[in-house]
């Protein structure tokens, strides 16, 4: 009787066996647990499956003598016990485990010499390969499990501000308050509201843009150039007073400078100062 009969032989043994086995590692709290391989029972090893995997990656252990009914009844066993309490991902990780034993182990049963050997050779060694990627991988998803989530551990900053020149300024009406606003124009009972509200009066102050625009018209007439005094507006009589007058004539002066700056920093005009505190001269770039 050769060896391979002799191991089918012991088979039906080893099966019986598997049940209480697989029974008690369970009990005793060896398999099934997270993070964890199902604890087997097996002629020549005892010990956790992805022990008996590392050892057959290694060539530690002879495979050979390993029943493959008594392991994959022993398996089978453990999934069922520990189906509820393990994560599928592990119970998965387990049935890979076992997969890769039987592979190992049927390319034993063919000549060391044959072709068909040599390729079973080759193929344990690609599936050692992917079993060093899997562990890599199940190491880089567990580092980024534990880093911390956005929304869940640390929070994003909000949305950054809008720097430019001019911001579109819209109305913003309150639906709520519009309607009950509407409603009260209905109501008989409620007097209307008179009363006058404070407003108050609004600067009427030269703008930038306006300066711009006038110092490139008056320029045009004036080719050699002018004091910068010269393209000050001369704001009018205010009936308010003479109050009202001086802070409109500051704010022709200050739009009028800053005009001439950025005219002459984008080179369309040439500002000249004979020295300290002298008169600015503005003229054609």
């Amino acid at each position: 009787m050769d060896q391979h009969a002799a191991t089918r032989a012991d088979e039906p043994d080893a099966a019986g066996m598997a049940e209480t086995v697989s029974a008690q590692a369970v009990e005793d709290g060896q398999a099934g647990r997270e993070g964890g391989s199902p604890h087997l029972t097996l002629d020549g090893f005892s010990g956790p499956l992805e022990t008996l995997l590392t050892l057959a990656r290694a060539q530690k252990i002879d495979l050979s003598a390993l029943s493959l009914t008594a392991l994959l009844d022993q398996l089978t066993a453990a999934l069922q016990q520990a189906a509820k309490r393990v994560p599928l991902g592990q119970q998965g990780d387990w049935v890979v485990m076992a997969a890769w034993l039987v592979q190992l182990r049927t390319g034993l049963l063919l000549p060391a010499d044959a072709p068909a050997q040599q390729d079973a050779v080759a193929e344990a060694d690609r599936f050692r390969g992917r079993l060093v990627a899997l562990e890599d991988i199940q190491a880089l998803a567990g580092w980024l499990e534990r880093r911390p989530q956005r929304g869940h551990d640390v929070f994003a900053r909000g949305a950054p501000e809008i720097f430019g020149n001019t911001v579109d300024a819209g109305q913003a009406v309150d639906v709520v308050e519009f309607l009950w606003a509407s409603l009260a124009l209905f109501d008989d009972d409620t007097a209307v509201d008179t009363t006058e509200i404070y407003r108050a009066r609004p600067f009427e102050l030269y703008q930038v843009a306006e300066a711009r625009t006038r110092i490139l018209r008056l320029l045009a007439d004036a080719p050699e150039g002018a004091p910068l005094e010269r393209f000050v507006p001369e704001p009018a009589g205010d009936p308010d007073g003479e109050r009202w007058r001086k802070l409109r004539l500051r704010s022709g002066w200050a739009s009028t400078l800053i005009a001439g700056l950025e005219l002459a920093k984008q080179g369309a005009v040439v500002l000249g100062q004979g020295g300290d505190f002298e008169p600015i001269h503005v003229a054609p770039a």
